[in-house]
């Protein structure tokens, strides 16, 4: 018989240092999953769905625009946005800047922002270190100014690119993240923003549309013909960017329970039926196609993310009815209509599957969600939609004026940014790199054209005037 295997009493009862009383494994397992998934929703995610959505000749360009964004708001964040935007306060919208790296720090037991506040019990207790948090808020804060780059594929400089992300990092992102979600003005408020559909979606959309404008269009003959280059390619991007939203919004109640699950079955839902929407649209008013798929994919999963534990199924339901249908009339038709869309060259139209699906979002959260599910989420007391109940109506003003906000400070602070870095810089490319492509800026390409990466193998004459192929690895 063999011996019984022998855990230390300390361990079981979890007193170690690697181990603290307050750790909770699944709670810790979850969340690093979760932040590992929002992770993948950027890199690879929207890397290679950039990759296969554009012009043959910027693949290259827009992937490294995408992977280069995601790997400088790291260091940004652990060195002083992270506790700009979840610090202790500086301003009613802002955070103080600090580290975010040490060991003192890390290995903390993890707190939300309402302990701050002693007037405010908060919902929810993490039960894993803070090194948990900062990398699954940084998970978000990274794929955000990815989302942004889309706006202005096929022309930005990427000096200017390198430039842009830390500075907007810092004075954009951190501000409506603090304001929304770090315990500023607006969470004292009572806005309600979920997993991100304010902090992450509205706000990419409305600075990527600002940088659009300020860089410029594309060259005339670019936006006239952008065909998608791979289309197996950008669904492969769209696939890991939705089922990545499992964790977008299923980590948010920062915990495995039973909100966490209602948030990652309403996401699922929103966002199957908007894609099956807009294909409808589609088939009525045009032709379905594989890129209209994943705008009505994407415009539900972004209407669902500040709602998503907060509503039940059926509001889901009608919540994805309603994303695959306005940002679906705003892309097709209303772009065509009004004079400012028409003038600014929105490369993938953030504007609407992410700005207009983000006020949709909030705006819905304002009407369905429900006072019990909030309860088990939010901080704020008293948080219902105005489908609940006298003082419901409020709600919906709120985050119709919590938009406002949002949407004026990515304008003002994304163009200011952009006016200094062209001080420096020129925000565009050269007209010879526009026409070119990568060749011109990176001097790669994505594809090898017939005979190119291929090597000769070395020839011998063999005496009869014949030239015989040689045997062997390709020199």
């Amino acid at each position: 018989m063999a011996a019984a295997s022998v855990v230390p009493t300390a361990y079981q009862q979890g007193t170690t240092a690697a181990v603290p009383d307050w750790l909770n494994k699944g709670d810790n397992a979850w969340q690093m999953v979760s932040a590992a998934l929002v992770g993948m929703q950027g890199m690879p995610g929207l890397v290679i769905l950039y990759a296969g959505l554009v012009k043959r000749k910027w693949v290259v360009n827009s992937a490294f625009m995408a992977l280069y964004a995601f790997a400088a708001v790291m260091p940004c964040w652990i060195l002083w946005a992270y506790k700009m935007s979840f610090g202790n306060q500086l301003l009613p919208f802002w955070g103080k800047a600090g580290l975010a790296a040490s060991q003192d720090f890390l290995v903390l037991q993890a707190f939300l922002p309402a302990t701050k506040y002693k007037n405010i019990t908060p919902a929810i207790q993490p039960l894993y270190p803070m090194a948990v948090v900062v990398f699954f808020q940084y998970a978000f804060a990274a794929v955000t100014v990815v989302l942004l780059a889309g706006s202005v594929l096929g022309r930005m400089s990427i000096k200017a690119w390198v430039m842009f992300v830390p500075l907007w990092i810092t004075f954009s992102y951190s501000v409506v993240a603090f304001s929304i979600w770090g315990g500023g003005f607006l969470f004292q408020w009572g806005i309600m923003d979920y997993a991100g559909g304010y902090v992450v979606h509205l706000a990419s959309g409305a600075a990527g549309f600002t940088a659009a404008y300020w860089v410029g269009p594309r060259l005339k003959e670019d936006q006239e013909e952008f065909q998608p280059n791979n289309l197996p390619l950008a669904l492969a991007g769209a696939g890991i960017l939705w089922m990545g939203w499992t964790g977008f919004n299923g980590g948010d109640p920062f915990a495995a329970n039973v909100d966490s699950s209602l948030a990652v079955l309403n996401t699922h839902i929103c966002a199957t039926t908007s894609l099956l929407v807009w294909i409808c649209w589609d088939v009525v008013f045009k032709k379905p196609s594989v890129y209209g798929a994943i705008q009505g994919m994407i415009t539900g999963l972004v209407c669902i993310t500040p709602a998503a534990g907060l509503v039940q199924g059926w509001a889901a339901l009608v919540m994805g009815i309603a994303s695959g249908s306005i940002p679906w009339y705003t892309m097709t038709c209303l772009s065509n209509k009004l004079q400012v869309l028409q003038k600014v060259d929105d490369t993938l139209g953030v504007l609407h599957t992410h700005a207009v699906a983000g006020i949709l979002g909030g705006a819905l959260t304002g009407l369905f969600a429900h006072p019990s599910l909030s309860s088990m989420f939010l901080a704020v007391p008293n948080s219902k939609g105005a489908f609940y109940g006298s003082g419901g109506g409020m709600q919906f003003l709120k985050q119709l004026l919590g938009a406002c906000f949002v949407i004026g400070w990515n304008v003002v602070v994304t163009s200011i940014i952009l006016h200094v870095i062209k001080v420096i810089t020129p925000l565009r490319m050269t007209e010879e790199e526009l026409k070119i492509g990568d060749a011109a800026v990176h001097g790669e390409e994505a594809y090898a054209t017939a005979g190119q990466g291929q090597r000769e193998r070395p020839t011998y004459n063999n005496g009869n005037n014949g030239a015989v192929e040689m045997s062997g690895p390709l020199v």
